[in-house]
């Protein structure tokens, strides 16, 4: 066995270790030769039409897949990106950041060389990546590259956030120790358990979670979206299962527990669903797990659970009101209270006052009750559209209207959504559907999707949103995923439109001719496209489109009035502005 192996093999190998089968990226003169090393490690190229949308695709491949990856050049590459990680960052997608860097002697002579600020200063970069990543690196010496690699890529599982790797193109081949790589290789399971937590703070904070269990009367779960960045989604669903409690879910945490389940209500809205609200305040005790309490998240903070009677569990600790046990990790936590859970002699499930639905079971009636030619609105059409959800299915909202829209849907067993939490930078969906297909595609050949040999991903989005990052479609054909996108046109920014400047020409886009636009990124003649301007003709795109055995890309336009908004907090903000409109005419 080799003592050594070139350093680009080293940080392939790590990564097909890890489960990484694809990378996205942009080629560029500082990693071209880092590029050579992809195929031959096992790991599949996908080179993205800018490095924006390849971080926004590496974003939703780790969301899937529990890493992923992307490679950017030095300077104007990796610039280009970092809104995306910042993104990863927000929401914790474990993304790890390549980044091909001038060689050593450049950087030492302070050489003003391309793609910098002709200064001879190759720091800056990496200071504005300090903000967005858990770890960085700097591979510089050849013996310790090794331990640096893995020293970061740990960060990344442990915190399921960013990192960010800086490889100078002189080191590419060079040689480094592969010890390393045979006798202490990396998984995702043992990486994740990360430090051991004192015995005594564990058994203290389980023992007071089991006591306010027992004695509840009233209880109530909570699944935010951090749940899945800990780790701990498979625990939480059998915590679901066996209590039998009422549950919710957040919008950032939609999709992590089984909706079919008669005890899961769907999304918390809080004050915009009074009935839930009502039941959740007057809980004697909410189990949260995954706290994630954005403005947005939280539907401007009311669906937050009353602090007195709450028990969090975080990364770092498990809080009851304004009792916290530190370094005591969700991961550890609620892995031995599930286990604790089955010994103890409690009343579970229980009759509450409690009659919600999560979603509308009887959708197809949102077609029955309105006439054929009437135009389609957003009132009845996420319901309509839930029907076209299957297990395993991934369903993409992106900010705007689909991403409040995708909230009603009941979800079948398996499926994910990706929905509008914190970060908000639209035209996210698209490239992150590519990236997150892609994921999908991969664990259904490795067998390893819940048991299922098929499954879609399904992208709702507006037309300013695809317009940001519409390239990508070429991506996606070129790759040739999976991907049903249902393109919301409500002639521009409608949200914007709800919060100010309701009839401003800053709201307005260019009326693009979309279902062109898959022919236009090379999809073959017959690919799948539509237009909807009434719910007859929904109805019939919907029926064709099933007819369709087919895989691939296949888009849909659905034209809605530009004004026209889910209920909820939109349709509020839409009120309001039409008001502030009105006193100014």
């Amino acid at each position: 066995m080799a003592t050594t192996v070139k350093l680009a093999e080293y940080l392939f190998t790590r990564l097909h270790q890890l489960g990484i089968r694809a990378i996205h990226g942009v080629p560029g003169d500082y990693n071209l030769t880092l590029l050579d090393y992809i195929e031959p490690a096992g790991i599949h190229w996908v080179g993205n039409c800018n490095e924006l949308n390849a971080g926004y695709a590496a974003d939703g491949y780790a969301r899937i897949k529990g890493i992923g990856a992307l490679i950017t050049t030095f300077g104007v590459g990796e610039l280009s990106t970092i809104n995306a990680i910042a993104g990863a960052y927000c929401e914790r997608a474990p993304v790890v950041h390549i980044v091909g860097t001038p060689d050593r002697d450049a950087q030492d002579s302070r050489a003003t060389v391309h793609h910098t600020f002709n200064d001879g200063n190759f720091g800056r970069f990496a200071q504005m990546h300090a903000h967005i990543t858990v770890a960085l690196a700097n591979l510089r010496n050849l013996h310790s590259a090794p331990s640096q690699i893995d020293a970061v890529l740990k960060e990344c599982i442990v915190h399921s956030r960013p990192v960010y790797i800086q490889v100078p193109v002189d080191l590419v081949d060079a040689p480094v120790p592969s010890g390393s790589l045979w006798t202490d290789c990396l998984s995702l399971k043992s990486m994740s358990r990360g430090p051991e937590v004192p015995s005594s703070m564990l058994d203290s904070a389980l023992s007071m979670v089991l006591e306010k269990i027992q004695s509840a009367k009233q209880p109530v779960i909570l699944v935010d979206g951090e749940t899945r960045a800990l780790g701990i989604t498979e625990d939480v669903q059998s915590i679901v299962e066996f209590t039998n409690w009422p549950t919710w879910v957040t919008t950032f945490g939609k999709g992590l527990v089984d909706e079919t389940a008669p005890n899961v209500y769907g999304v918390y809205r809080g004050s915009y669903d009074p009935r839930a609200k009502a039941f959740v305040d007057s809980s004697d005790l909410v189990l949260c797990f995954g706290p994630h309490y954005s403005s947005t998240n939280t539907f401007d903070y009311t669906s937050i659970p009353p602090k007195t009677v709450t028990i969090s569990f975080t990364d770092t600790e498990v809080r009851s009101g304004e009792r916290v046990f530190r370094d005591v990790p969700a991961r550890i936590a609620v892995s031995q209270l599930r286990q604790q859970l089955s010994a103890l002699k409690f009343k579970t499930g229980g009759t509450y006052d409690i009659d919600m639905a999560c979603g509308n079971d009887t959708t197809l009636s949102a077609f029955s009750s309105v006439h054929s030619k009437d135009a389609i609105k957003q009132d009845r059409l996420w319901r309509f559209l839930a029907n076209l959800i299957r297990p395993g299915d991934i369903v993409m909202g992106e900010t705007g209207t689909a991403g409040y829209g995708v909230q009603e849907f009941r979800l079948p067993r398996y499926s994910r959504v990706f929905a509008p939490t914190t970060w908000l930078s639209i035209g996210y969906m698209l490239p992150a559907a590519q990236g997150a297909a892609l994921a999908q595609r991969d664990l259904i050949g490795s067998s390893d999707y819940h048991g299922l040999d098929q499954a879609r991903t399904m992208v709702f989005i507006g037309d300013g949103s695809l317009q940001m990052t519409i390239q990508e479609l070429g991506t996606i054909i070129r790759e040739r995923l999976d991907v049903t996108i249902f393109l919301i046109n409500n002639d521009g920014y409608t949200i914007e439109r709800c919060i100010h400047g309701l009839n401003k020409t800053y709201n307005d886009i260019g009326r693009w001719r979309y279902p062109q636009a898959p022919h236009f990124f090379g999809a073959d003649q017959d690919v799948f496209t539509a237009t909807a301007l009434t719910w007859e003709d929904l109805q019939n795109v919907l029926e064709a489109m099933e007819d369709r055995t087919d895989g691939g890309l296949r888009m849909i336009e659905i034209v809605l009035d530009r004004q026209d908004v889910p209920v909820g907090p939109l349709l509020d903000l839409l009120v309001e502005e039409r008001k502030a409109v009105e006193r100014e005419s």
